[in-house]
């Protein structure tokens, strides 16, 4: 007889309900002023297994894979309402395994595909403020790792990275957090902003387009400049991520026409890191490479060029790198021609103005001509 008793399996909508139900006792809007104490630290602990439970159906566990057919009930209903805020805000009063769960499982929801579609994108999109919150939790030590895990893969969809990069409060943070004092914070910053600055490639280079000035000069001086050797080898790495990127061409070319930006690169080129000189190579050798480059870009390489190719010369990778000899030896041979390529530049520009000074003449002469030809028809 006891078998005729036995509960429903929960489906994976019943589960998602349920949590909800939990998420908001826990966030104090559910009120529930007659439990226990012990009674409380019971609700706390069903949420716990809860989300747990969640995150099995989604990654499945030691004892069976993952049904599609449940990951997709359980996003859609998760998804459906406001659970996704609830747990982020919520996130604070959770143990620290029940964090690390929810982190889990806000990533793997990022994934899901429910009818072919990925439904965290429409209600990511419907739901941007979400970002401000995620963004504010790298301000908090014990949250920020969590935070910056689920803000990482919220932003692998485009709509989501689009609003944060046209956020320049948003971005201008990164500046800060990626040179926070906590190691682990820091670097988890750093993976976020390369994320940001490298996944989308059209949206990338619309914001830089739009906002290289100030974004540059940001860059250039909290960053490259930076006291902490940490930020300034991944932030000249990641320079030449995003410069070396097609998409980027166009700011690419602005950018080293740039006397100050060169400034900058051959300074970091006499840093006595090695890693920083190789990152840093890979950026110079851009400036070298131009073929258009502006009469103050090559005068500064001229006046350098002696230190430039005893620098170069001494510079060798880790290990033995093909490609890395071949581009050095191009930029070698950019720089000791140096001096040929201001001389031609200089006899064009004379050449353009003697041209120029002969049309005038010409065209004075032919004005001189027609006037002398009206007098004798007078």
């Amino acid at each position: 007889m006891k078998g005729l008793f036995k509960s429903k399996p929960r489906t994976p909508a019943d589960i998602v309900r349920q949590t909800r139900d939990l998420l908001l006792y826990a966030d104090g809007s559910k009120s529930l002023p007659d439990l226990r104490e012990s009674t409380r630290e019971e609700k706390m602990a069903e949420l716990s297994r809860s989300v747990r439970d969640m995150k099995s159906i989604l990654y499945g566990n030691s004892k069976a894979e993952p049904v599609a057919d449940a990951r997709s009930q359980l996003t859609h209903e998760f998804l459906r309402e406001d659970t996704l805020r609830l747990l982020i805000s919520c996130l604070p009063k959770l143990n620290l395994e029940t964090r690390k769960d929810a982190t889990q499982l806000v990533a793997n929801l990022q994934r899901q595909q429910v009818n072919s579609r990925l439904i965290a994108s429409d209600y990511l999109e419907a739901n941007l403020d979400l970002m401000d919150v995620l963004m504010e939790g790298f301000e908090n030590t014990d949250l920020a790792l969590h935070y910056g895990a689920m803000f990482r893969e919220c932003i692998r969809h485009q709509i989501v990275a689009k609003y944060v990069l046209e956020s320049e409060q948003h971005v201008k943070k990164f500046f800060h957090y990626i040179q926070l004092p906590d190691l682990d914070i820091a670097a988890d910053a750093a993976a976020t902003f390369k994320e940001l600055l490298t996944r989308h490639k059209s949206t990338v280079a619309e914001f830089l387009t739009k906002n290289e000035d100030w974004f540059f000069a940001d860059y250039n001086t909290k960053l490259l400049e930076s006291s902490n050797y940490r930020t300034r080898r991944q932030a000249t790495k990641l320079l030449g991520d995003i410069l070396l990127d097609r998409s980027n061409s166009a700011v690419m070319t602005r950018y080293v026409s740039s006397r100050d930006n060169l400034r900058i690169l051959m300074n970091l080129l006499r840093e006595s890191s090695k890693s920083i000189q190789i990152e840093a190579f890979h950026v110079f050798k851009l400036f070298a490479g131009n073929q258009n480059k502006p009469a103050d870009i090559i005068n500064s390489l001229v006046a350098n060029r002696s230190k430039l190719l005893r620098l170069l010369g001494d510079l060798k990778p880790y290990r033995e790198d093909k490609r890395f000899e071949a581009d050095k030896s191009q930029v070698l041979r950019e720089i000791e021609a140096l001096e040929e390529e201001r001389e031609a530049k200089r006899l064009k520009k004379e050449t353009g103005h003697n041209e120029e000074v002969g049309r005038m003449l010409q065209k004075e002469r032919g004005h001189s001509k027609e006037a002398a030809a009206g007098e004798r028809e007078r």
